[in-house]
């Protein structure tokens, strides 16, 4: 049963000029004022989050995004900040991304963030999508091979420095700790200082490919799952998938246990008002979104389409009435919203968490504005 709504913010600035006919995304460039207004937005949505009775806040952590898109380079830093803005909102890490970090800073750091918070900011990891960002900070990206070696190696440090009182590591990418003196003896081992306050430490990932291997090492570690919604992602194949890795490790769940679902969704008084209200928003998720994979199954002429300004309809180029269609999305008055939301519990029994959110794109106000109406017209239909 649905209990606990969320959503998702990346952390795109307001954009300003929207969808296919505007600015192509790789054109876009803002000066720093402009994109440190990011964390002003931030805070709007998080303050909004925390009146209404939402769940989780979760944020993106991406760098050197000047066209605007995905703003915030430190979450738990921002988690740590929004927790003395608000009241029980948690704030998660969708996603911690990995291979850009030292595993030991990033157990230090979030241990950090959970005592401070008591325990408000969620921890979440994830493999990385962007060769500009993972790369330049000396991770890997281009082999995805060994981008998931290394992501799984980090892992599994972080997880020890979590969870043992003191813990080595000989692994291809970390030998912790070094063979080096200390103090008149050789070092051995290591402790993590502080180690999180709340144990084990609750943990999320997103699914997008669904691989048996990836699902397995989730499963081991205990990491839950979030399935994202915009992109054609919101389909059975990523739940069951999960429940069949829960499985494989000799644990019975139903549909939908341990993992969060996403949608992309804009509310009005008619399918048509929002489909209209909501295309630019679309369009500019499309812009982002589809030259990085998230779009699968796009030539490579779409793909280029999709740079350039305009003219998408001739290069057949996905629409946001088709994402509606494919389930990925939802537009529509919150009465429609309901049903579907209806039928997510029916189809996954095991659900509880939902990650509701406006696009990539989607200016502060209206942002704002529809997390109030969901709110307002929706969270109560899901509240025993």
């Amino acid at each position: 049963m649905i209990s606990k709504f969320s959503s998702l913010f990346a952390g795109h600035v307001d954009l300003g000029d929207l969808g296919q006919h505007q600015t192509p995304a790789n054109d876009r460039r803002y000066d720093n004022e402009h994109l440190s207004s990011v964390f002003a937005k931030t805070e709007a949505l998080a303050t909004t989050m925390d009146r209404l009775g939402y769940d989780t806040l979760w944020l993106a952590e991406h760098h050197f995004q000047h066209e605007g898109y995905e703003c915030l380079p430190n979450l738990l830093m921002m988690g740590v900040h929004l927790a003395h803005l608000t009241k029980t909102l948690r704030i998660g890490c969708g996603f911690n991304v990995v291979p850009m970090w030292h595993p030991l800073r990033l157990a230090e750091d979030y241990a950090t963030a959970d005592i401070l918070t008591d325990g408000r900011v969620v921890f979440g990891v994830a493999r990385g999508y962007h060769t500009r960002e993972v790369e330049a900070l000396g991770g890997i990206m281009l082999d995805q091979d060994e981008n998931r070696e290394l992501f799984e190696e980090q892992v599994e440090i972080v997880f020890k420095a979590f969870h043992q009182e003191s813990f080595s590591h000989q692994g291809k990418h970390y030998k912790l700790p070094p063979k080096v003196p200390y103090r008149g003896y050789e070092l051995a081992e290591l402790t993590l200082v502080p180690r999180p306050k709340y144990q084990p430490v609750e943990c999320w990932q997103p699914i997008v490919s669904a691989s048996p291997r990836g699902l397995d090492f989730m499963v081991k570690h205990g990491i839950k799952g979030v399935v994202g919604g915009g992109s054609a992602l919101m389909s059975e194949g990523p739940v069951v998938g999960y429940r069949d890795a829960l499985a494989r490790a000799g644990i019975k769940a139903q549909l939908g246990e341990d993992v969060c679902v996403g949608v992309n969704f804009h509310l009005a008084d008619t399918r048509e008002q929002a489909i209209r209200e909501a295309t630019p928003f679309y369009e500019e998720h499309v812009k982002m979104f589809a030259p990085l994979g998230f779009f699968r199954g796009l030539s490579d002429e779409q793909l280029a389409a999709v740079a350039r300004r305009g003219n998408w309809d001739a290069s057949g180029i996905p629409t946001i009435e088709q994402a509606c269609g494919a389930r990925s999305w939802y537009c529509g008055p919150a009465a429609g919203m309901i049903e579907y939301l209806q039928e997510l519990e029916a189809a996954f029994p095991g659900l509880e968490s939902v990650n509701v959110q406006s696009s990539m794109g989607t200016p502060q106000a209206v942002m704002v504005e529809q997390l109030e109406r969901f709110a307002a017209e929706v969270m109560p239909a899901f509240k025993s």
